[in-house]
Formats: C-alpha cells, structure tokens, sequence
C-alpha cells in the first residue's frame, strides 16, 4: 500500500512538472523577458514539442544565452535560421550568439566570427527594416569592428540616422553613442540631454546621460541626475549605486553616497545591476574618501571575501 501510495505521488509530481514545462510561445517569451529561472527548461520543451518551429528555436537561444551557454545558442539559432530563412529575430539572435561566443575565443578566432555577426545582423534588418535591435547592433558593430572585417564610423552613422527616422528617441542614443567613440564628449552630452527630454523617466536615457556626466566629470549635474531617479523609483537599486559611484570617483557628496550605497546592498538587485562586491568597494572608497580608513578597510575587505580576485578592491586596501 505505501508503495502504491508512493508510486501515485510520483507519477502526480512528475506530471505537475511536465506541465509547469508545456508552455505556450507566447508564455515562454514572457519568462524569457522576465529572466526567469524557468525559462531554459520552458524554452527547451517548448522545442522539443515543436522542432520544426523557428521561433520556438530562437526561445531556446535567447535561454541559452541567458544562460551564458554561447556556443549552444549559436547552434540553437543556427536551426532556427535554417526554419526560418526569412525570419528576422532568427538572424538577429544568431549576432547576439556570435557577439557573445566572440567574447570567449581567441583572437584568430573572432576574426572568423565577426563577419558571421555582422551577416547575422545585415541580413534581419534587409528581411525587417524596423527591427531597431538589430540595427543598434549594427551600430556597434560598425564602431568596434576594424575596417577589414567591415567596421567603420559612416556605416554607424548611417544606421544611427535609419534608426531616427524609425524612432527619434532611439536615434538620438545612437547619435550620442557614436559621439562619444569620436571622443566629441560635449555632442554626446546634447544629444543624451535631447533624448531623454523626449522621455524624461526612461531608465535606458537616465542611465546613458547619467553615465556622460560622470564620463565628463559633471559631477552635479551626475548628482542631481541621479537624485532625482532615487526619488522618482525608490525601490530601484540602479540610481543608488551611481550616487555612491558619484562619491566614490568624485570624492565629493560623501555622506549621500554612503547612504545610497548602504541602501543600495539592502534592495533586491537585479541581474544587470553592479554586484555587492562592487557597492563594498565603492563604499570602501567613499569611506576613505572621508577620513574613516577603518572602516573603509572593514569594506574593502568584505568586497575581498566576495571575490579574492578583485584587483581594485585589493589596490585600494593596499593604499589605506
């Protein structure tokens, strides 16, 4: 009796399981979108029920690369471009697998990786014009990539004005990005200051002209920048770190990005915010900054016990 009252439970788990797996394209994108834990094992059934689906292919790439598998992303992708010869997010997942895979191979390596990246892009912006990713992307290429395997600043110019012409917000983050590589701090400026006058409480535009300032050293117009998002968003870790960051670097505003960093270690953080090791260090550095070496030190120590590694944090005990 037990044994048949076990054998039941199991086999109840074991669906309970195979249907938390069975969902929809459209409830695995949503996973995808949240990053969730569930998302791989969703993406990956989602495939295995529907193998001859390009989209479900380009699910489980996003989950891999989620992941941080690459190299099993960009053979995901890969099938879901064969699937799917005219599907645009096909291609424009394989760059996002191509441009992750490059970061992980050697130097002859991305050199026979970063044409495929930029075919993957060329090719889903020519079958959707307004797929703005994949021509921000583009953009990047464009910038980064040396004029041998087809970079060059005309061609991100050309995509930047695309863009606008799509999407003046997202245009103008284009243009800005472009001034900044040509080291034209005060154009980049402007033109971040424009986009986000356009959206005032984007966080992609608040984070990007947040990021000039400090670049530029303007360490108050950074401040009330980022003052004015912690306020605006309470409970977003993202504006806290860069009040301590402002501190940190500037040396000035010590007692707000104490208190901002403090805070900061106590809100839920999300995946693409700094992790604890990096506010430790940052408020180690606020701290010393002050004149409280002491426990500037007990910081940076705990930012050491984190990551024994960390070269900056372990640069900056040594100088206390």
């Amino acid at each position: 009796m037990r044994l048949m009252l076990f054998l039941h439970l199991a086999l109840f788990t074991a669906l309970l399981a195979s249907d938390a797996c069975a969902q929809a394209l459209p409830e695995v994108r949503a996973l995808l979108e949240a990053r969730s834990p569930a998302a791989p094992a969703a993406a990956e059934a989602l495939a295995k029920r529907t193998p001859d689906d390009a989209d479900a292919w380009v699910a489980v790439t996003r989950a891999r690369l989620q992941a941080r598998q690459p190299a099993k992303a960009i053979e995901a992708a890969e099938k879901a471009t064969r699937l799917g010869p005219k599907n645009a997010q096909a291609f424009y997942w394989l760059g996002n697998a191509y441009g992750n895979r490059i970061g992980e191979v050697n130097m002859l390596s991305k050199m026979g990786l970063a044409p495929k990246l930029r075919d993957a892009f060329e090719k889903a912006v020519a079958l959707d014009p307004a797929l703005l990713d994949a021509r921000s992307s583009l953009v990047e290429f464009y910038l980064q990539a040396p004029a041998v395997v087809g970079g060059g600043v005309d061609k991100a110019k050309a995509q930047a004005a695309a863009i606008g012409r799509y999407d003046r917000f997202k245009g103008l983050l284009a243009e800005a990005r472009i001034a900044g590589h040509e080291k034209n701090t005060a154009k980049a400026l402007k033109l971040y200051e424009s986009a986000r006058a356009l959206k005032p409480r984007d966080p992609q535009a608040r984070m990007l002209v947040l990021s000039a300032y400090q670049q530029a050293e303007h360490w108050r117009d950074a401040y009330e920048t980022a003052s004015r998002w912690a306020i605006d968003e309470p409970a977003n870790p993202k504006p806290r770190y860069q009040l301590g960051r402002i501190a940190a670097v500037s040396g000035q505003y010590l007692s707000e990005g104490e208190v901002a960093l403090r805070k900061y270690l106590q809100l839920a953080r999300k995946s693409d915010d700094p992790e604890p090791k990096h506010a430790r260090y940052r408020l180690g550095q606020v701290l010393a900054h002050a004149g409280r070496k002491d426990e500037a030190r007990v910081e940076l120590q705990a930012a050491l016990k984190l990551d024994p590694r960390f070269a900056e944090a372990r640069e900056a005990l040594a100088k206390l």
